[in-house]
């Protein structure tokens, strides 16, 4: 096992739609097992493949740590999701590529998404709460889509500095990053 170091807001990986897995095997199982190694060293619920360098149609959630009901760690590949519910809530989000920045963003309560697991056989999930939740935070990372992207006016003026240091590495984590160092123009 490995943990791996987490590439930070703008990197052109985590800004680029993924691609689809084909079949299992060894080295996705290793990619696997070393995601959950790096999100658990991070103290992360969700990691996408992308955010740990490779731009892959995948991505793991583990809630064993929190109140929900889901205990099991679970791994999403090739996800779609199928189904939104129209009762959107809000709730803070953050996000292990984006260090420092917690912002309400308003997302469905209710999710249904089709994925295939380690085997690669085909699955339906319904979900609910804090898993629906982090299912559709990871997701958008699939699609390059930051959570700080959903934020307008005011709070986005207001997290750009922030922003900008992420990029130039002047962030300090408690786990291993890899930050963009070349000047981009911010959303």
């Amino acid at each position: 096992m490995a943990i791996l170091p987490i590439y930070t807001y703008d990197a052109r990986v985590l800004r680029e739609e993924t691609r689809a897995i084909q079949k299992p095997d060894s080295r996705l199982v290793k990619l696997v097992v070393d995601m959950f190694e790096t999100m658990r060293a991070a103290n992360g619920i969700g990691l996408a493949a992308n955010q740990v360098g490779q731009g892959l149609s995948l991505f793991v959630v583990d809630l064993s740590e929190t109140d929900e009901k889901e205990t099991r760690p679970l791994v999403f590949i090739n996800p779609v999701l199928l189904d939104a519910g129209k009762n959107e809530i809000p709730l803070e989000e953050g996000c292990l590529s984006v260090p420092g920045v917690r912002e309400e963003i308003l997302r469905p309560e209710r999710i249904v998404v089709r994925y295939r697991d380690m085997d690669f056989n085909e699955n339906e999930l319904v979900a609910d709460g804090l898993l629906a939740r982090v299912v559709q935070h990871e997701y958008d990372h699939l699609r390059g889509v930051f959570f700080t992207d959903y934020l307008r006016g005011l709070k986005k003026r207001l997290i750009f500095p922030v922003l900008r240091n992420i990029k130039e590495g002047q962030t300090k984590t408690e786990y291993r990053i890899v930050p963009v160092k070349k000047q981009a123009v911010l959303p």
